[in-house]
């Protein structure tokens, strides 16, 4: 469902048209809104008094009366869920959605309003399967809407001012909140509940929504974009930890899993058994990517260890680079269906 919340209204017009009062103002710019859920949209429950999902998106376009000041608002509804329902199964639906609403010649841009647990997943996810060059900005908050110091108004105008800025079509899918515009493939949750929880480690951010204006001071320079594939595959993320026998990548293997993400110390190193079971994998053909558990630094094939990157590069394993593992796994959901060649793989995850 699509609603329109203008700043013009017809009386107005049918006044300024019977008193003959000169040009009329020029439209204000559109931007759409897309509501997806998560705790901006979430009150206090009153029997549990627990956040539970309560607000449309028009209740929170309604609550951010400065929006009207500088832009029409065209409101959708795709989904009110808590983020942690959000995946593969409403991701590529959600694509379609905001490229469908971009193709309007008069939006500026799309604010994507999302919960904060997979945001930067969603933003990742759309930063490499959109067509059009618009903005599209992903914004949530830590604090539901009962809070008396929510962050979901300030987060949903700052991101509006972001779309109307010089320069922002530039800059590929972002996360803005509190403030700091981070790129999609660089960023993270980096807090359970500090409203300063998005950050992008080493890349450092792209700028920031200031009281005055948007500065921007950078842009990712790794982006990429890739086909909507028709289906998802089935891409498990499995961990390694302190005497993994490797029997969940073993599992992964043997019931359908079409590639394995494993989550791997340092440099991207295992144990000798997680090693045994990520070559039993690859044997069997199905792909592994190497992702690193460590926030900042990149996941190489240095150490000649069995279990060592070194000897995982041998046994035809991925490496993500600076991908966070969830981040790794979105990247191979959409490239799996085109290709399962280690090679072509290893390209797409270094560019």
């Amino acid at each position: 469902m699509t609603k329109t919340i203008g700043n013009l209204t017809a009386f107005g017009l049918m006044a300024a048209a019977t008193l003959g009062a000169g040009p009329a103002a020029a439209e204000p710019p559109k931007i759409a809104v897309v509501a997806t859920g998560g705790t901006i949209a979430m009150k206090l429950d009153p029997q549990t008094h627990a956040p539970v999902p309560a607000l449309s998106g028009e209740d929170l376009v309604s609550a951010v009366p400065k929006l009207k000041d500088i832009a029409t608002i065209q409101v959708t509804e795709f989904s009110n869920v808590p983020s942690d329902y959000m995946g593969p199964d409403r991701w590529p639906a959600l694509a379609r959605r905001i490229d469908a609403i971009l193709a309007d010649p008069e939006i500026r841009g799309a604010i994507v309003l999302h919960g904060t647990d997979t945001l930067d997943q969603t933003a990742y996810f759309l930063d490499l399967t959109l067509t059009s060059p618009k903005p599209v900005v992903l914004v949530g908050a830590q604090r539901n809407a009962s809070d008396p110091d929510a962050d979901g108004p300030r987060n949903l105008l700052n991101a509006a001012r972001q779309i109307l800025a010089e320069g922002a079509a530039e800059m590929g899918v972002t996360v803005t909140l509190n403030h700091r515009i981070n790129a999609a493939r660089e960023v993270r949750k980096t807090h359970t509940s500090n409203v300063e929880t998005f950050d992008s480690g080493d890349a450092g951010i792209l700028g920031y929504v200031d009281e005055d204006r948007v500065v921007f001071s950078r842009k990712s320079l790794r982006r990429q974009t890739l086909p909507l594939p028709e289906r998802m595959p089935r891409v498990d993320l499995v961990s390694m930890y302190a005497g993994a026998d490797g029997s969940q990548v073993r599992h992964a293997a043997q019931t359908g899993a079409e590639a394995i993400v494993v989550e791997a110390y340092g440099w991207g190193n295992v144990n000798a058994e997680m090693h045994d079971a990520i070559s039993e994998a690859i044997a069997k053909g199905v792909p592994v990517i190497v992702a690193t558990k460590v926030y900042d630094g990149r996941a190489l094939p240095v150490y000649g260890f069995k279990g060592g990157g070194s000897t995982l590069r041998k046994a035809g394993a991925v490496f993500a680079g600076d991908l966070t593992p969830d981040k790794a796994r979105i990247l191979t959901l959409i490239a799996l269906p085109t290709t399962k060649d280690r090679a072509a793989l290893q390209a797409l995850f270094d560019r």
